[in-house]
This record gives C-alpha cells, sequence and structure tokens, in this order.
C-alpha cells in the first residue's frame, strides 16, 4: 500500500526534527574532597556557561576514587588531590590521551573548633589533647601530607597512638567539628570555606614541614563537556575561586 506524499513529507520533516534535536549532556565528576566548597563554585560558573550540560560532581578520597576508576567506575573526569594518580590512569591505559592537567596546590593546618581553650599553633604538642584527626594516610593524599609534617615537626611518636582517622579530609574536619577529636589536621581550602566562617581556627603548617601537593586531573571519557569543564577549572575565574580557597597555583 502507497502511503500519500503528504503523509511521507510529514514523516520525513518530523525526523529530521528529531534528529537535529540536541540532547542533554552529562558530565559525572570524582573530585577530592578539598575540593567540596571550590568546586561548588566553579560548578556554577560552567552551568552558567553550559546549561545544556548536566554536572554531577561526587567527593571523596582520592586513593579511594583511583582504585574505584581502574575497576571502571563511569566517571567522565577525575580531580584528584595527588596528580600522581591521574598520571598512574594514563600509564595505565585509562583515560583520554595527554588529558592530564595540574589545577592546584594544596595546604595544610591545624583547626580547631571556635569554642577550644586550644592555640592551634601549639595544639599538636599539647599534652591535654586526647585525640588528633587526620586523614588516613593509605589512600588520602592529605593524610600522607599530614604524617610528613607530624613526622618533620617532631611530634609523630607522641602523637600516633591519639590520631582518628578520617575517610576522606573532609570527613577529618567534622571529627572535630563533632567533638570526636579535640583538633584536626586539615585542607586550608576547608578552612576557608564561607560555610566555616565563625566555626573555628586554624594554624598553617609551614609549607617546608610536607610534600608539595600538586593535585591533577584526568579527562576519564573524552568529550566537549568533559573539556569545557576542564577549561572553566582551568581559566581566570577558576583560578580566582582556588586562591580564595586558600590553593597555591600550579606555577606560583
Amino acid at each position: 500500500m502507497t502511503l500519500p506524499f503528504k503523509l511521507v513529507l510529514c514523516i520525513a520533516l518530523l525526523g529530521v526534527a528529531c534528529g537535529g534535536r540536541r540532547e542533554n549532556r552529562k558530565i559525572t565528576v570524582a573530585a577530592a574532597a578539598d575540593l567540596n566548597f571550590a568546586m561548588e563554585e566553579v560548578s556554577k560558573e560552567f552551568r552558567a556557561a553550559h546549561p545544556d550540560v548536566e554536572l554531577q560532581v561526587a567527593y571523596g578520597s582520592s586513593g579511594n576514587y583511583f582504585a574505584q576508576i581502574q575497576s571502571g567506575a563511569p566517571f567522565d573526569v577525575f580531580l584528584s588531590a595527588d596528580v600522581e594518580y591521574p598520571r598512574k590512569l594514563a600509564a595505565l591505559g585509562i583515560g583520554a590521551k595527554d588529558s592530564i592537567f595540574t589545577y592546584a596546590v594544596g595546604r595544610l593546618v591545624v583547626w580547631v573548633p571556635a569554642n577550644s581553650r586550644l592555640d592551634p599553633a601549639t595544639a599538636l604538642r599539647d599534652p591535654s589533647v586526647k585525640l588528633i584527626a587526620i586523614a588516613n594516610p593509605k589512600h588520602a593524599p592529605y593524610g600522607r601530607a599530614a604524617e610528613a609534617a607530624l613526622r618533620s615537626m617532631g611530634v609523630w611518636d607522641t602523637v600516633q597512638s591519639r590520631l582518628v582517622l578520617g575517610e576522606n579530609i573532609a570527613q577529618t574536619l567534622q571529627f572535630v567539628q563533632s567533638g570526636a577529636a579535640d583538633a584536626g589536621v586539615v585542607a586550608l581550602s576547608l578552612a576557608l570555606a564561607p560555610a566555616m566562617q565563625g566555626q573555628g581556627r586554624y594554624w598553617e603548617i609551614p609549607l617546608d614541614s610536607y610534600p608539595r601537593m600538586e593535585q591533577g586531573g584526568i579527562i576519564l571519557k573524552d568529550s566537549a563537556g568533559a573539556r569545557e569543564l576542564r577549561a572553566v577549572l582551568l581559566s581566570e575565574v577558576g583560578r580566582r575561586i582556588l586562591k580564595r580557597y586558600g590553593f597555591y597555583l600550579p606555577n606560583e
């Protein structure tokens, strides 16, 4: 049976219209926990510039994300607190070719609650401190840096038995906030977050006390959206946001 010409034409035009419609894109990001607040601002900038892209960001331990990505976790972009994790993924053939980038340098502080009698500059040496929170050195770059700092400052042997280990640096801060620890070694980026203003006091640990914390990312699934997100993070706007949260920039 032959279809009427007008019906055939309508079907053809409908097919062109449907085929030409641009589907919403989705980008999933695995981000280091120290980016929790800064990345929220970067995400707002990205969404404003690319409203057709759905952006989802999860925060956690870089080491745990590294293991998940090796096992096939479906992330599009990985923002690590240690650039060595993206480099290891690239060496394993995981991720888009030549897509590794360094976006920031992290910094450590000793943080105590606002109502604490402790001076954050001396809290690590105070014998009255029962528990000190750090991120788990086994899989959190900030935990490894904290351990290095404690050793460099000559207090590791005295505090090791009093350590409480957070799954990531955000949980480490929560331990101190909740009273589960008296003080904590956390990321400056979290201490400077607007949500934390008035919640506590901090002392910045000297940079020569721990290895330089170069933070880097990799595009795992190459797409225009993933490249656009990287561009926003590395743009002047992105750099200003990172600096506002206490990150050094790679060229500093």
